[in-house]
């Protein structure tokens, strides 16, 4: 199985509270009609690239009523698509995992049970879903913390992530969306195009420029003595960082990180992808050996925030590259040919047809 494609990234307002039930109601009904006119015309594996899509996700949820620019069209589309599904996987063989809160803490035990029902073996995608989660968490430190993943997944072993985390700060969520197609790396520039707003520096360890760093990183945590890198993190301790650094050492507490630096030494993984996939290795174990990286041995990693790259579609002004016409046209045309071909009745189609106008204005 391909490793991800990291689509994009969104920024939206942190919005509090949820649809109300006579929406999310007409949610859940327009979303099993697009979605089965979709799979039946164009495959399943088209529609995980669609929710893959930012732009076209955000467009979806406007289509199906949803507040455009609100934190909750993410939570509430996916809600809404995992309910419209229900009793229609195998037929479109098409499924959806995960949710919001602890909901996405049962989704390996639902692609498992996914697996045992339809003999195919889950723990491909089990992986995936662990390690989307820990890249945005932990490999990329953007002061956003996860909350919401869904995965989405054919019986063809093709998925997609779209996950979210908040920041109660600036009161903003951003969105991270994954597609198991092209990138053949966990931790090497998984994204591909990205909505976003930047937030300044960010420590991001998926950044090409990383790469010595996490060599370096792997290095420390596997050939350094546990002792050694105990003393060199309260040394860091005691330091002043340079003003560039929003990265701090207030929060590393080297004696609570005591057991996972020998654990992560006693283990021995081969690379940095599998250092991030060991159990217990989090934010603070990767900070606390990005720092040793940089202030002891001088191989510093990337501070830009992953959301500098681009925009799915490109941007308005041509950077980084001029908007791609075509294939933003084509996007609107899918979603309003679903709309068309659906079962419902006029004045709901008409209605839905309306919503995406006023979105390509």
């Amino acid at each position: 199985m391909a490793a991800p494609y990291k689509t994009g990234v969104a920024n939206l307002p942190l919005h509090y509270g949820k649809a109300p039930p006579w929406l999310f109601q007409r949610m859940v009904k327009l979303a099993r009609e697009i979605t089965i006119v979709i799979v039946s015309d164009f495959g399943a594996a088209e529609m995980l690239r669609r929710l893959s899509h930012p732009y076209w996700f955000q467009a979806f949820g406007c289509v199906l009523g949803f507040d455009w620019h609100s934190s909750g069209v993410t939570t509430t589309l996916c809600g809404a698509l995992k309910e419209a599904l229900k009793g229609l996987e195998r037929d479109l063989g098409f499924f959806v995992a995960g949710g919001k809160g602890r909901t996405s803490r049962q989704t390996p035990t639902e692609i498992t049970e996914w697996g045992e029902r339809l003999s195919f073996d889950p723990q491909p995608l089990v992986y995936a879903s662990r390690m989307s989660a820990k890249v945005d968490s932990a490999a990329i430190q953007d002061g956003y913390q996860l909350y919401h993943h869904s995965f989405f997944f054919t019986d063809k072993g093709s998925w997609t992530v779209v996950q979210q985390g908040m920041n109660e700060t600036n009161r903003y969520a951003r969105r991270y969306h994954w597609l198991s197609e092209a990138v053949t790396d966990y931790v090497n520039e998984p994204h591909s195009g990205i909505l976003a707003e930047t937030i300044g520096a960010a420590l991001n360890l998926v950044a090409a420029e990383s790469a010595p760093a996490r060599t370096t990183i792997t290095g420390i945590a596997t050939q350094e003595k546990p002792e050694k890198t105990l003393l060199e993190l309260k040394k860091i301790k005691t330091l002043s960082l340079p003003a560039r650094h929003d990265i701090t050492v207030s929060d590393l507490h080297p004696d609570s990180l005591s057991k996972i630096i020998l654990s992560t030494y006693d283990r021995q993984p081969k690379d940095f992808e599998h250092l991030l996939g060991l159990e217990g290795v989090g934010a603070k174990t990767i900070r606390a050996l990005s720092l040793i990286a940089e202030l002891v041995y001088g191989v510093a990693p990337s501070y830009r925030d992953p959301a500098r790259y681009t925009f799915a579609h490109g941007g308005k002004d041509g950077i980084p590259y001029p908007v791609d016409r075509k294939t933003y046209d084509q996007s609107i045309e899918l979603l309003a040919r679903a709309i068309r071909r659906t079962k419902l009745g006029i004045s709901e189609q008409n209605d839905a047809l309306s919503r995406l106008s006023r979105l390509m204005k």
